[in-house]
This record gives structure tokens, sequence and C-alpha cells, in this order.
């Protein structure tokens, strides 16, 4: 069955960022639709986790515009965007290592709980019945991604594959409308890949989560995704359905290598 895509929610608009007089994005405008998976592509230095940062609010852009479910910004701020609903994941994993995968999932409830410090540290009446509620929602997103037998695993005990899904599942657990995915596959073997494509395929398909990846595995970004965008040089050179992409003669030479 074919995706329900839906309306532009997330729509970029001329965005320009510099850092001293380096440019990492020149005038990129492209859009997100609701319910899609939407990839950026390009070779190293071409800007996609630049970009991404400036979804989330991370860096703020020179120039430009971004229309988020309708609200007009200069720049998005990243506790705002939290509690809008978009959660990510890093290139580098971020996790607490020292901590059980349990733990650091109900970390990513962070912005639901809302009773104090003091009320959860007595666990006592609300905040009781508030922990044990979040924790429900995280052996849900435990099962989902079938990690229950590491559950009270320390993460760093884990190995590489593993953890990246941890991380996935402690952005999930923050029931997100929005999720940005930054090289959630790099440096996994075969096996471990096919599982996070199916993970973020069903994330996307059964939660109706709104998915922005960046991605190096070109087989992967044509299997999963509804429209890719690639950037140069921090700048547009292609956006389309993945076949319009793929076949992009811009796209082949700074990207895919010149066809033989």
């Amino acid at each position: 069955m074919a995706r329900q895509i839906g309306e532009v929610i997330l729509d970029l608009r001329n965005i320009s960022l510099s850092f001293g007089g380096v440019k990492a994005l020149t005038d990129i405008s492209f859009d997100v639709r609701e319910h899609e998976i939407r990839a950026i592509i390009g070779p190293n230095g071409a800007g996609k986790s630049s970009m991404l940062n400036v979804i989330n609010g991370v860096y703020h852009p020179q120039q430009g515009e971004i229309v988020f479910r309708g609200e007009h910004r200069k720049d998005m701020d990243t506790h705002a965007m939290a509690a809008a609903g978009i959660a990510r994941t890093f290139q580098n994993i971020a996790l607490f290592k020292g901590m059980s995968v349990l733990d650091n999932l109900m970390a990513g409830r962070n912005l639901k709980m809302k009773c104090s410090f003091l009320q959860h540290a007595l666990w006592w009446g609300p905040a009781r019945r508030e922990e044990l509620a979040h924790r429900r929602k995280v052996e849900e997103v435990i099962d989902f991604l079938e990690i229950e037998h590491i559950r009270k695993t320390p993460v760093g005990r884990l190995p590489y594959g593993l953890q990246k899904r941890v991380e996935l599942g402690r952005a999930l657990a923050a029931e997100p409308s929005m999720l940005l995915l930054d090289e959630p596959m790099a440096g996994m073997n075969v096996e471990e890949k096919q599982d996070m494509c199916r993970f973020i395929l069903d994330v996307n398909d059964q939660f109706g989560t709104t998915i922005v990846l960046i991605e190096h595995d070109m087989g992967v970004v044509m299997d999963i995704s509804d429209r890719v965008v690639v950037l140069d040089y921090g700048r547009k050179i292609g956006d389309g359905a993945p076949d319009d992409v793929k076949n992009n003669p811009e796209v082949i030479a700074a990207y895919l290598g010149t066809q033989h």
C-alpha cells in the first residue's frame, strides 16, 4: 500500500548559513510533507548535517525563512521544536553509556514529564503514577524495536549496531511527529542496515511519523525515500523522486560518479 503523503509541514526558503567566511549553505529551498520519508544526500562536506541542525534549531541561518506548520520563523529553537514534536538522532552516538537501555529511553520522555524533580525523587502519588505511565510507553518502544533482551544492559556494553537502535528508541520515546535521522546506518553491516531500514519504514507506516533522513548508502536512500534533495558544496543540485534524482546528470557527476 502506498504511503498517504500529506500537506507541506516544513518549508525551508532560501536558507544561507556561514561560519565566519565559510559558506556552509547557500540559498537552499525545499519542503517536507507530512508522513513522507525525505532524504538529504550529498558528498562529505555538502552541508547535510548543517541543514539538519538548521531544522531543529542548533544553527541559526543568516538568511532565509522557515515555515513550520504554518508559522513563519527566521530560525528554529531547539527546546520549542522538541516540544512541538521534532526529535533527532546524531551521526555520532549520543547516549548515556553507563545507563541501561531502559533508562536511556526514559530520558527521551523528559519533556513529557510534568511532576517536579522533588516529586520524582520522593516517588510518591502523582510522580509515581506519571513515571509508571512513562515506563509503559518506553516498554512499548522496546517491544517495537525488539530489544527486550538488552533492556537492563548498560548501553556502553552493547555492540555498535544495537547502540544505534537504542538511540532511535530514545528519539521514538518522545513520540515525535517528525524524526530527524543523521546517518542512522553509518558503520553498520548489511544485516544491521536491513533491520534499521525495516524499523524506519515501520515508524513511518505504523506511527505516521514524518522522517527527514541523511544517509550515504544510495541503495537505502533509493529504496525507502519518497523524495530526495541533493546538496553539493552547500548548494542544492537536485530535488525530486528517487528515480529522477538518480538520473540527474548534475547529481551523477557530483555524487554518484560518471556513468560508463
